[in-house]
C-alpha cells in the first residue's frame, strides 16, 4: 500500500483534480529521457519531461508475494529523442524506467506508481509498444552455473579464453551487394572457410549503420561469393561499400570448443550427462546362453 504525500492527497480529496503521467527513461549509457501525457513540458528532479509524447500505459495492477507484475507502455514515434531507429539499434534495451502520478499545477505533489526495466518492444515506423517489468522480475533470472550440455559462457568472455582480437577470429570487410538489409555479400573475407563467422557479430565500422552491431545468422562460401545473413534487419539501409568488422561464432557446443577452437580445457557446460535415451532406458533380463541359468516354473 502506497502512502501518498499530504499535499497530494488532499488534492485528490478536494474533487477536482489536475493530474497527469510521467515518464523517466535511464538508458544503459546513462542518458535520462523524460516523457508525459501532458500537453505541457514538466520539470522535476532536474529531468524535463516532454509534452505530447504520445506516451500511455495499461493498467497497473499490483498485487501480493513476488509475482511478476508486467504492463505496457505505448506510444507513438513523435519525439526526437525516441525513435524507431534508436529502437532498433537497441538503445533503449533493459532501460530503467519510472512511472509517476504528478499533479501538474503543482509538480511537488507526486507519487511513483511503478519502477522497473523496459522488456520485450514491438516497434514500427510510427509508434511502439513496450513491455514494462517490474523488480521482481529479477528474481526469475537464472544464477550461477547450468546443467546442461552447452556452453554457459559467451566466446571470448574471461572464463571462455578465447582471445577476439586475435587475426584468426577476426576479420574486416565492405559489402559488395545488397539483397535487404540482413542479406548482402561481402569482400575481405576470403580467407575465412564457410560458417566460420556463423553465431559471430558484425560490427558496422561506416555507413548509415555506423556503431552498430548484430548477430551473424549466416556465412557462407560459394564459388569464391562470400554471403552474410544477419538475424535481424538493420534499422538504417545497408548500402554498396559498407565497411564492417566482424568475429568468429559459437554454437556452444564440444564439439565445436574441441575442433574449431582447441579449447575443449575451458568448456563451461557437461557434454556426458545422460541423454533421454539413458532416462527411458530400463534393465534388460539376462541371456540364458551367457554363462547363467534363469529358473522358473
Amino acid at each position: 500500500m502506497k502512502t501518498l504525500p499530504l499535499s497530494l492527497q488532499q488534492h485528490l480529496d478536494s474533487g477536482t483534480t489536475t493530474l497527469c503521467h510521467c515518464w523517466r527513461l535511464t538508458r544503459q549509457d546513462g542518458l535520462v529521457l523524460g516523457f508525459t501525457d501532458h500537453d505541457g513540458a514538466l520539470t522535476f528532479d532536474s529531468v524535463t519531461y516532454e509534452a505530447a509524447s504520445g506516451f500511455s500505459a495499461t493498467a497497473i495492477e499490483t498485487g501480493l508475494g513476488l509475482s511478476v507484475a508486467n504492463i505496457d507502455v505505448l506510444g507513438a514515434l513523435s519525439s526526437s529523442s525516441l525513435n524507431e531507429a534508436q529502437l532498433a539499434a537497441g538503445l533503449f534495451d533493459n532501460a530503467d524506467i519510472e512511472i509517476w502520478r504528478v499533479n501538474w499545477a503543482d509538480v511537488s505533489q507526486r507519487v511513483i506508481l511503478r519502477k522497473g526495466n523496459l522488456g520485450e518492444v514491438s516497434r514500427g515506423k510510427s509508434a511502439f509498444s513496450a513491455e514494462v517489468r517490474g523488480l521482481a522480475h529479477k528474481l526469475n533470472q537464472p544464477t550461477g552455473r547450468l546443467y546442461q550440455l552447452t556452453c554457459d559462457v559467451d566466446l571470448g568472455a574471461p572464463k571462455c579464453g578465447i582471445d577476439l582480437s586475435l587475426s584468426i577470429y577476426k576479420g574486416s570487410g565492405t559489402v559488395s551487394a545488397v539483397t535487404d538489409n540482413r542479406s548482402f555479400t561481402v569482400t575481405g573475407l576470403g580467407a575465412f572457410v564457410t560458417r566460420w563467422f556463423s553465431r559471430g557479430k558484425l560490427s558496422w565500422t561506416g555507413g548509415a549503420n555506423a556503431g552498430r552491431a548484430r548477430e551473424v545468422k549466416a556465412h557462407g562460401v560459394s564459388a569464391g561469393v562470400v554471403s552474410i545473413v544477419l538475424w535481424q534487419a538493420m534499422s538504417e539501409t545497408v548500402a554498396l561499400n559498407d565497411a564492417f568488422d566482424i568475429t568468429a561464432g559459437c554454437d556452444k557446443t564440444f564439439e565445436t570448443c574441441k575442433t574449431k577452437f582447441s579449447n575443449a580445457v575451458n568448456f563451461r557446460g557437461f557434454p556426458h550427462m545422460p541423454g533421454n535415451d539413458f532416462v527411458v532406458s530400463y534393465p534388460n533380463r539376462g541371456d540364458q546362453n551367457d554363462g547363467g541359468s534363469l529358473s522358473g516354473n
